[in-house]
């Protein structure tokens, strides 16, 4: 594991923490891995409900190391399209398989790469401090990172594009508005209030949580007859479960549930 992460499991909460507080939280290949590895870790752990996703120090993540980029970079279009296939787009894609929530905590800046690796995950909380931009054009690139897909899905083509174009900050309160994260708070508030929600989740039946993750994924990219069909299937498969009878009973006896995930 990365000595630039920091991992911890608490109550149901597994966290992952960026740790390069004195470079704004940069991303380095192992940092990428280190957070892949992390995912795998907990998607095994049945002690681990929901995940989430956080920043050190002043931070998010200002995205990839640009002293790594420029004349110095091997700019061979085979070895470009490897890094970014392998490395950079490592943890979207870890997280389109992972079922169990996540949650993003995100103070200061989330830029580029850095806003990217929010949008990935499932809720995206803000401190009042965030601020986030996609600034690709202004370096020449395009966003590698899964922006172009996450974002136009999150607030719409119109607004993405103008981000994208632009390379225009949005803080914490245009977020909110335009949907891009749904809570902010005050930045001393921002941990203790996400796990609050991450603890909400962690409370409902683990089954349950992530099917509904997986319906809604593949609802998005299904017509409704096909979505009707899957989510008929999903709930004969969670009738049948000994969370479902607990649930049921606990709301019965006004009390709360007590759940395996079986």
């Amino acid at each position: 594991m990365s000595e630039d992460l920091l991992i911890d499991v608490t109550d149901g909460i597994g966290t992952i923490t960026l740790n390069r507080p004195d470079k704004l939280n940069a991303f380095t290949e192992d940092m990428l891995f280190g957070v892949v590895a992390a995912l795998d870790e907990f998607d095994d752990r049945d002690d681990v409900s929901v995940v989430i996703l956080a920043g050190a120090g002043r931070a998010f993540c200002s995205g990839g190391d640009v002293s790594r980029m420029g004349d110095a970079a091997d700019r061979r279009p085979h070895v470009t399209k490897r890094h970014i296939w392998r490395t950079i787009q490592a943890v979207p894609k870890r997280l389109a398989r992972f079922e169990k929530p996540v949650l993003c905590a995100v103070q200061g800046p989330a830029v580029g790469g850095g806003m990217d690796l929010a949008l990935a995950c499932d809720i995206r909380v803000a401190a009042t401090s965030a601020r986030f931009c996609e600034s690709y054009c202004r370096i020449g690139l395009l966003p590698g990172g899964g922006g172009g897909y996450f974002l136009p899905r999150i607030i719409g083509r119109a607004r993405s594009l103008e981000m994208f174009w632009t390379a225009a900050f949005v803080d914490a309160e245009q977020a909110l508005e335009i949907g891009l994260v749904s809570h902010v708070y005050p930045d001393e508030d921002l941990m203790s209030e996400t796990r609050k929600l991450a603890a909400k989740i962690v409370a409902m039946p683990p089954y349950s949580v992530r099917q509904v993750k997986r319906l809604i994924d593949q609802s998005l990219v299904s017509d409704m007859t096909t979505a009707f069909d899957l989510v008929s299937s999903h709930i004969a498969v969670a009738r049948a479960s000994n969370d479902h009878v607990e649930a049921i009973t606990a709301f019965r006896e006004k009390r709360p549930g007590i759940f395996t995930g079986q």
